[in-house]
């Protein structure tokens, strides 16, 4: 018999669960919910407010999903911390600390692999393996927090896989990791980054959740956003940009555009000036990013003097902008890396 998986359950599903099928009393629900998801335990016996016969019932029946740390890497540019952590059934994702003026902030994989296909991305080379279980996202933030010392105090869905495509379990990841009875992480504190998928963005803006989307732009028209991105042989600039505008008169919250900038690609001025202009009027902060070069392809990062470039033009045009800060770039921190490497056989 598969054991049940009591790391991914709600609060309510664990108290209809405790009720119903383990014959307990309610509010031995809210004491297992603690010890998961407050305490980080890994195992029932370290329950010790429960009883022998209840914890012995509990490790019958249910499972506590750990990730375990494969590999571990550490920058010695700026401390950011790179993990490879193995899930249940021997399958490896990737995940990111990163300490910031405001403390220590995880970025983490929604899937194992992914199918959206963007050209630049390391993490889709190998397609979609299966999605990741609530467990398995939540214990990448437990995992990294336990080995950190220090309290999570942000939350990046960046890493391997698009989020809407995993949309149910990532958004009770969310709920479950905000809530108050979890470790109580701040939604605003919470981003969210897709490539797109416009019916699952109207869906997102529509649970009055309060993080922030980030949308993979990375192309100012649906011509070149093509070459770059399948995804964009399904949905259009404009189809992405009505979405976004329904989702800040939603939520309220200001929308991130993130843009990789490849050399020779999409980093001209007039690149720079035709993505002013589409996002005029929107209340949205544009992040350029110097792409990160993989062997796979032979895309180049844009040279320095080109992103500035770029980013003056942006904000003569008076949008908001910054470059991002480039972070573990000597532990292979960009998204898939250190993942491919390792089931290419260097470990």
């Amino acid at each position: 018999m598969d054991k049940i998986d009591i790391k991914s359950m709600t609060k309510q599903e664990l108290e209809e669960y405790v009720t119903a099928c383990l014959g307990e009393k309610k509010f031995r629900a809210g004491q297992i919910y603690d010890w998961l998801h407050v305490r980080l335990v890994d195992d029932f016996s370290q329950m010790t407010n429960l009883s022998l016969a209840l914890r012995e019932k509990l490790d019958q029946n249910c499972r506590i999903t750990s990730l375990k740390i494969v590999r571990k890497l550490v920058s010695g540019i700026d401390g950011t911390v790179k993990y490879l952590f193995e899930l249940p059934d021997r399958r490896v994702i990737e995940s990111v600390l990163m300490y910031y003026h405001h403390g220590p902030s995880v970025c983490i994989s929604s899937q194992v692999g992914c199918r959206m296909g963007c050209r630049f991305c390391a993490s889709t080379l190998g397609g979609l393996e299966r999605q990741m279980q609530v467990s398995e996202m939540l214990d990448e933030v437990y995992a990294i927090q336990k080995d950190c010392g220090k309290r999570i105090s942000s939350l990046v869905i960046m890493g391997t896989g698009e989020p809407l495509d995993n949309f149910d379990n990532v958004v009770t990841m969310i709920r479950m990791l905000s809530g108050k009875d979890g470790l109580n992480l701040s939604q605003r504190n919470i981003t969210l980054s897709t490539c797109g998928l416009v019916p699952k963005i109207y869906e997102l803006a529509d649970l009055d959740l309060s993080i922030t989307l980030a949308l993979s732009l990375h192309a100012p028209n649906d011509e070149k956003r093509r070459q770059l991105m399948p995804i964009a042989n399904t949905y259009s600039i404009d189809q992405i940009l009505q979405a976004c505008r329904y989702y800040i008169e939603k939520t309220g919250r200001r929308v991130t555009f993130e843009y990789s900038l490849v050399q020779g690609e999409n980093d001209s001025l007039e690149d720079a000036r035709e993505l002013a202009g589409r996002l005029a009027g929107l209340n949205c902060h544009i992040n350029l990013i110097p792409v990160n070069p993989i062997e796979e392809r032979n895309y180049r990062q844009s040279e320095r003097a080109a992103v500035e470039r770029f980013k003056n033009v942006l904000e003569k045009c008076g949008r908001n902008v910054t470059i991002r800060r480039e972070m573990g770039r000597d532990i292979q921190a960009a998204c898939g890396q250190l993942r491919k490497r390792y089931l290419k056989g260097d470990r």
